[in-house]
């Protein structure tokens, strides 16, 4: 997949992140959904956390810090397929954890345009960004610029399912 249709990709899917969230309402939004799990609020900021931290890794494979370093299999074909395994769970990285909350509809909007503008500005580098060079993702080992990129994508699809899995609980 080209790092424009994955750009592109990932204007759509912040776009339903922005619709989901306008249908939410505010009573919910903080609520534990009756499945147990994640409100809809923690899933926004993990989301979006995690995909800011994961643009900012792009820029720093973009400015060429990074470690000569391999992918691991399973790794590229979680990336040429777009999804994680179906059975798989995985857990929240330790490094990430702390940074879990609970937000408002106004800071999950927030989060959403400050991924967006941070999008915009990262994407132009891409093509420069040297393949070899890689940075450290907590979960799947070392990933370049356009790993990254891909990933971010993979991430976001993934939690748009929990979102509807949480909206269909309520």
């Amino acid at each position: 997949m080209s790092n424009s249709s994955v750009l592109s990709s990932l204007k759509k899917i912040s776009a339903a992140y922005k619709a989901v969230l306008q249908r939410i309402p505010e009573g919910q939004f903080q609520t534990t959904p009756p499945i147990g799990g994640w409100s809809y609020s923690e899933v926004y900021s993990h989301i979006f956390d995690a995909s800011i931290l994961s643009l900012e890794e792009v820029k720093n494979c973009v400015r060429g810090e990074g470690k000569i370093k391999s992918t691991a299999f399973v790794v590229k074909v979680i990336l040429f397929f777009g999804s994680f395994p179906p059975a798989a769970r995985y857990k929240v990285p330790k490094i990430l954890l702390d940074r879990e909350k609970k937000i408002d509809k106004a800071a999950a909007a927030a989060f959403i345009e400050r991924f967006t503008k941070l999008l915009d500005s990262t994407y132009p580098g891409m093509n420069t960004a040297d393949p070899a060079l890689k940075t450290r993702h907590p979960r799947l080992g070392y990933l370049n610029a356009e790993q990254w990129f891909r990933f971010t994508e993979i991430h976001l699809k993934h939690h748009l399912k929990q979102l509807k899995r949480i909206e269909k609980s309520f």
